[in-house]
């Protein structure tokens, strides 16, 4: 057993790919609007009935200029952005309040589709929040009273512990909004539409911004 490879296991990863689905993406495919393009690309997600299509990773920047990267789900989405919720004490709520800059990812690998979200993040309303909330499962409600998220703990018991707490103090009420809980809503610059082909030359189309509100849209390299 040696000290590069403690384990003793080595797996070669060079060799795994699976072919590219092979589908085409080209200019007139494109909705001129990139949410409108979003939702289509969805909308097939849904249809194909993949798992959680719409978890995505966000990636952050920690003050040392350490990146950070995690999987959330999107909740909502408009012309405006796109929406998740944290705890406003957690490593990515911390990383936001210095710096807003992000990056998204949609990754529905059977469909052979990404998309690739850049923009700056900050915090819905309360109403907005309070909203979401309430429509959420009790337990969820209860689940984000809990947890001092990305705070280290001693166990799982004090978790389970807390989550009966707090349900014992709700009982027979309505679960309170916590004050340290809410959604961030991530307007975007620049969105990339990637779609998978053979021999690696996939299609992508990159939407930016402009001063006037209207998005260009140019073709990538692969």
């Amino acid at each position: 057993m040696s000290e590069e490879n403690p384990s003793g296991r080595h797996i070669d990863v060079s060799g795994l790919r699976r072919p590219a689905s092979g589908q085409t993406l080209d200019r007139e495919d494109l909705d001129d609007s990139p949410f409108v393009q979003f939702e289509s690309w969805l909308a097939d997600a849904c249809e194909a009935e993949l798992l959680d299509p719409n978890a995505m990773s966000i990636a952050t920047v920690a003050h040392d200029g350490q990146p950070y990267c995690r999987t959330v789900l999107l909740k909502h989405y408009d012309e405006k952005g796109f929406v998740f919720y944290t705890n406003h004490e957690s490593n990515k709520a911390r990383h936001i309040a210095e710096n807003g800059k992000v990056a998204l990812l949609f990754f529905w690998r059977s469909l052979g589709r990404q998309i690739g979200i850049r923009g700056t993040a900050s915090r819905i309303s309360k109403a907005e929040t309070l909203k979401y909330f309430l429509s959420r499962p009790r337990g969820s409600q209860i689940g984000a009273w809990v947890s001092a998220q990305s705070s280290v703990i001693s166990s799982r018991s004090l978790l389970e512990s807390k989550f009966q707490e707090i349900k014992k103090k709700f009982k027979n009420k309505d679960i309170t909004l916590p004050s340290f809980w809410g959604g961030y809503r991530v307007v975007p610059d620049q969105i990339e539409f990637w779609q998978g082909r053979a021999n690696r030359l996939h299609d992508r189309f990159q939407y930016t911004k402009q001063d006037d509100g209207s998005w260009t849209i140019e073709r990538l390299a692969p």
